[in-house]
């Protein structure tokens, strides 16, 4: 879903942005161990980055993990060490997408980057040992990146499946009591390419402007879809038990991005409608 929309949003004049650097590869990784670093050195001596990584492959089940923890903490967290190690020693930064899944959902406002991270689940723990070893493999280098609530033209997410179910079913209910900021792949790609391109190493917080709850996001989707037959009820967590906890309140404070770029991303309901293919009338 990420990734694919980080090719797509290569910027169109790179050399505006500082750099000589003329093409971005997308690497599939089939057949490389994220989590070996001969593996990695041997893709790194193949693909000879010679600019940055932006680093989108993830352990994404989020209720899975619970499940497999070992896998988890392989693919989100020592991947990332692995990779920035190759990254330092090629000598150019790497990127590393994180999530609002390292805090603990208790804040009443925005959290900031350098806020303390306190996940719950298998997912959030895995992610931020990836942040850790990534920043102290590189720490010269490593640009961490947390975002939430993804969706975009390509892979499984959550207004995709509302439209899904919406068409086949009459009445739905969504969780109600979970906030956060809704952000399409299409806003984050290109913010990821900022950081690399013109960011320093540290952490960063990007995510759609504006707060919703699962609900409010279910009812603009289905709003938007011109799709009026379906009721949309809300429901609270307890009513809707998932194996991984997660944050009830995980709205992220996007303020030191929106001064490396001069612009915040877009506001969550506009973002939407543009992926959706709509206007706001």
């Amino acid at each position: 879903m990420l990734g694919s929309q980080v090719l797509m949003a290569v910027p169109d004049s790179i050399e505006a942005l500082g750099t000589d650097m003329r093409e971005a590869h997308g690497v599939d990784f089939i057949g490389v161990d994220l989590t070996d670093d001969d593996q990695v050195e041997a893709l790194f001596r193949e693909a000879s980055p010679l600019h940055g990584v932006i680093h989108c492959a993830a352990y994404t089940a989020v209720d899975k993990a619970e499940e497999e923890p070992e896998l988890a903490q392989a693919v989100n967290g020592d991947a990332c060490g692995v990779l920035a190690r190759a990254a330092a020693k090629a000598g150019i930064p790497i990127v590393v997408v994180s999530t609002d899944f390292v805090f603990d959902g208790k804040a009443s406002e925005p959290y900031r980057p350098d806020d303390e991270p306190s996940p719950m689940s298998v997912y959030g723990r895995t992610k931020l040992s990836g942040e850790k070893q990534a920043i102290e493999a590189h720490p010269s280098g490593a640009r961490i990146v947390r975002t939430q609530w993804l969706y975009g033209p390509r892979g499984g997410h959550f207004p995709g499946t509302m439209l899904k179910l919406a068409a086949e079913r009459d009445h739905l209910m969504v969780v109600s009591d979970q906030t956060g900021s809704p952000t399409s792949t299409l806003e984050l790609a290109p913010a990821l390419w900022d950081v690399l391109l013109l960011g320093s190493a540290g952490i960063y917080h990007a995510a759609c402007e504006g707060e919703a709850s699962w609900y409010d996001l279910a009812v603009a989707t289905i709003e938007s879809s011109n799709n009026s037959d379906t009721q949309i009820d809300p429901c609270t967590t307890d009513e809707f038990p998932r194996p991984a906890p997660r944050p009830r309140y995980s709205v992220l404070d996007c303020s030191k991005l929106a001064e490396l770029r001069g612009k915040t991303l877009s506001p969550w309901k506009e973002a939407l409608l543009t992926y959706l293919g709509s206007d706001s009338e």
